[in-house]
């Protein structure tokens, strides 16, 4: 699919999700969701591994390791399975929408009733579907696509931007080990490109410094970095980079070409106020981009 994708569905796959991520990435960040979370029995960090996963069912903490790619094996051991001792993953996947839900009527007030957000919830849910005919080799997607739809508008919204993220997460996986990249090094590639401090990727990921030193240290070696005290991607590693991210959109644009590019223009104007207010509430770092693009 990839290789018959020319440059603008590409642009088009990538601008369209990342103006609609900010809405679902408010779970992950939601202190509504920490908070029943917490009622559950678990931390918010326990909560976000058992309440994403909870769509598989009560699995390993291998089976989470394999899905989530990037996040430290030892961090990921921490609250999976002992999560499922707490609670069960019915109830983790009812308190991250209950979560959610709560969020987004505080953030966006009467906008969650508002037409732009049930239009939007049309044809976000228009462009999702076409994935859920589409399961093969995406694990945690088609674990979230088994889940049955909300029927209010706001969580039409971000439940189809989650199997839209989820559809892209699967593959952007694949494209990072066909590249050859574990998922710490993954995570050093992204930092070394500048988009984000490296100590917050590393800090949230549950990595040692030790692990970060040996898989930059085997980045230099193997040519993606520049041999250089402070971290940049080498020009082989920029390109190399780029082509993931080619990948991961090719593999991601199916939903966004079938919607066409009329109607993704029309549904990244309809969400992107809903987003910023989200990301000026709880992903600040999301504001800058999203002010960008809207101008």
């Amino acid at each position: 699919m990839t290789q018959n994708m020319d440059r603008d569905s590409l642009a088009l796959a990538r601008t369209t999700w990342r103006t609609l991520e900010p809405y679902h990435g408010a779970v992950y960040f939601s202190p509504e969701a920490a908070d029943l979370y917490a009622e559950l029995g678990v931390d918010a960090r326990t909560g976000y591994f058992a309440s994403r996963s909870a769509a598989l069912g009560a699995v390993p903490a291998d089976l989470v390791i394999a899905t989530f790619y990037n996040f430290s094996p030892e961090l990921v051991r921490r609250a999976i399975p002992a999560a499922w001792e707490a609670a069960t993953p019915q109830r983790f996947a009812a308190a991250r929408l209950t979560g959610i839900d709560a969020t987004l009527r505080r953030i966006l007030g009467a906008d969650v009733s508002s037409p732009a957000l049930a239009r939007a919830a049309e044809l976000a849910r228009t462009a999702a579907e076409v994935t859920m005919r589409h399961p093969q080799g995406r694990p945690l997607f088609a674990a979230h696509a088994a889940l049955p739809w909300p029927s209010e508008p706001h969580l039409v919204l971000w439940h189809a931007q989650t199997l839209l993220r989820e559809f892209r997460g699967d593959g952007h996986v694949a494209a990072l080990l066909a590249a050859g990249l574990s998922g710490i090094e993954a995570l050093v590639t992204h930092a070394a490109g500048g988009d984000i401090d490296g100590e917050v990727l590393r800090t949230s990921r549950g990595w040692t410094p030790e692990q970060w030193g040996q898989a930059v240290q085997s980045l230099r070696e193997r040519g993606w970095l520049d041999d250089v005290s402070h971290l940049a991607l080498s020009e082989e590693g920029a390109r190399r980079r780029a082509e993931i991210e080619d990948t991961t959109d090719g593999l991601a644009a199916l939903p966004y070409v079938t919607l066409g590019p009329a109607a993704c223009a029309e549904l990244s104007s309809l969400v992107r106020p809903f987003s910023l207010s989200v990301a000026k509430e709880l992903l600040p770092w999301a504001v800058d981009r999203l002010s960008e693009e809207s101008t």
